[in-house]
């Protein structure tokens, strides 16, 4: 029989096995014994290994073959903590984190030495910097929140927690960042999941999110409960109502909470009976054209007692929102607000498809929300709210300057609860008691102390945005523009944010000229239509009119 190198450690610990029995039965000597004992099970080990059918290369290298599944098992910490630079996104870099930490700590979180970055790549951006700096005491920044319907608008600070539901997130870390926004006098969104007695127990502003699943106000059926939707919004707590059409890291797909991981808290909040999975559609039930959405939204805002009412999305088809634009103007129903999530947003588990592939990255989404609203002649009346990787001063401040007026985050709050991106989300294994309905794992967060770090967080990044906005000339973040960031386009070239980002016209889509230079828009303009999400004409190249064409 022909003996290859690959069985040589099994054989080793068969020969080994064989000599310590022996040498244990002559000498009866303890550590002959312990070695005939490791050296017997390494090689039941291997002929498992040899016997099994379902991994090849344990077959091939019987023992020696686990040591690959052992060191792919811990790859993620070996990368982060030997490997990974400080710039490396996997999907936050550890830069990124440090300074969420930092700042959530109340460390210091200044770099000595000058910028890491390279300032020359592609890609780089920055702000341009005013020769009369304005010195920002007050960095409490708000902006008001509800249009011509709303009879009980809300002051939100512009840095608020994105949707996270409980259910996804253990009760304390529910409790440690609603808490920390009591603390810090900011809204904390419910996420998908309904409201929680960990919400209600931390008394922190709630955005109450609705989404396809109707959690917290639906019917046995699934469906849209009127009566059980008005006894959660109009708490005093909950300040306003975001209705979920997408999310950034898998729009236009479902979910599902199997029954095994429903719990009695999970399913008080939800609404939903134990034993039984719980699904989450990818579309909503209660409308289906962009008018039924519109006057879906008129109810939510009548049911609530007049709170601000919103929809949360990540940018598919261009046309479909503008279909919704054109619904608010036929019906004369405009939400108060608008979320743009990105792409890069997070999720619990996503399939990799939609997580790296489906939806449109936030700047580019909120840019084309913002126009859209302007050409429309809407944005005075409407507030947009930008999600999506927002962890710094400058991430806020480049998204007001592309037309947000708040942002949200949902992985910064994490983070400075403790997230050590171990991205073990969906395994309800969180090393640190976050991502988990694991009890024993979750009282590893106290929530006195993450509270205070969250709230430290938002303040300290309050006050390093007011630095920014200060440097910028400027009174208020909300009034950065896009001419106060350059964008450096390749390696030896860069321009003025106005050149990339620019702000069209108000009211160029429904005025009674078009404009030659934004045809593009035009066209998908005309192709929008209010009745239907559905296309009137598909385009198999280049779209143009035939009337602008000829």
């Amino acid at each position: 029989m022909k003996l290859y190198p690959r069985y040589a450690i099994f054989i080793i610990f068969c020969i080994t096995a064989v000599l310590a029995t022996l040498l244990a039965i002559v000498y009866t000597n303890f550590w002959w014994a312990a070695l005939a004992v490791i050296a017997i099970g390494m090689t039941f080990l291997g002929i498992g290994d040899l016997r099994q059918k379902r991994h090849s290369i344990l077959r091939n290298y019987p023992i020696i073959g686990h040591m690959r599944f052992l060191l792919e098992s811990i790859r993620p910490e070996i990368r982060q903590y030997m490997i990974e630079s400080d710039r490396d996104e996997e999907p936050f870099s550890r830069e990124a984190r440090a300074l969420v930490y930092q700042r959530a700590k109340g460390v210091e979180d200044k770099r000595p030495f000058g910028t890491t970055q390279n300032v020359y790549s592609s890609g780089y951006a920055w702000i341009t910097h005013s020769a009369a700096p304005v010195e920002i005491r007050d960095n409490d920044f708000r902006v008001k929140i509800g249009g011509p319907n709303c009879t009980q608008p809300y002051d939100a600070s512009i840095y608020n927690i994105s949707a996270m539901s409980f259910g996804s997130l253990s009760g304390n870390a529910i409790l440690s960042m609603n808490t920390g926004a009591k603390k810090g006098g900011f809204a904390h969104d419910t996420g998908e999941g309904g409201i929680s007695r960990y919400h209600r127990q931390g008394g922190g502003d709630l955005i109450y999110q609705v989404a396809s699943g109707y959690f917290g106000c639906r019917n046995d059926d699934g469906t849209f409960s009127p009566e059980k939707f008005a006894q959660q919004a109009r708490d005093p707590q909950v300040k306003m109502i975001e209705l979920k059409l997408s999310q950034g890291a898998k729009p236009g797909h479902g979910g599902m909470l199997p029954a095994s991981k429903i719990s009695p808290e999970i399913a008080e909040a939800r609404g939903i009976p134990m034993g039984i999975d719980c699904i989450s559609p990818p579309s909503h039930s209660a409308f289906s054209t962009p008018i039924e959405l519109m006057n879906f939204i008129g109810l939510l805002r009548q049911l609530s007692g007049g709170k601000p009412v919103g929809f949360k999305l990540c940018i598919g088809h261009r046309r479909e929102f503008m279909c919704m634009v054109k619904a608010m103007l036929v019906t004369g129903i405009t939400p108060d607000f608008i979320v743009v999530d990105g792409k890069e947003g997070g999720t619990g588990a996503a399939p990799l498809e939609f997580a790296n592939r489906v939806g449109m990255p936030m700047q580019e989404g909120l840019t084309f929300v913002h126009n859209t609203l302007r050409g429309a002649g809407l944005r005075k009346d409407i507030r947009i709210a930008a999600a999506g990787k927002i962890t710094s001063a400058f991430d806020i401040a480049r998204a007001l300057a592309l037309g947000a007026d708040w942002c949200n985050s949902a992985r910064a709050y994490m983070f400075a609860v403790g997230c050590i991106q171990a991205q073990a989300c969906h395994t309800n294994k969180c090393p640190v008691g976050i991502a988990t309905q694991d009890r024993k794992r979750q009282k590893a967060i106290d929530v006195g102390d993450k509270s205070d770090r969250v709230a430290r967080f938002h303040h300290n990044t309050m006050h390093a945005l007011g630095e920014l906005a200060g440097a910028a000339g400027l009174t208020h973040p909300g009034d950065f523009m896009p001419y106060h960031f350059m964008f450096r386009q390749k390696d030896n070239e860069f321009n003025d944010g106005n050149e990339v980002y620019a702000y069209l016209p108000n009211g160029f889509l429904v005025a009674s000229e078009e404009i030659p230079e934004l045809g593009e828009w035009h066209d998908r303009w005309d192709r929008a239509s209010a009745e239907t999400f559905a296309p009137s004409e598909i385009p198999f190249g280049p779209f143009r009119k035939k009337s602008r064409a000829a």
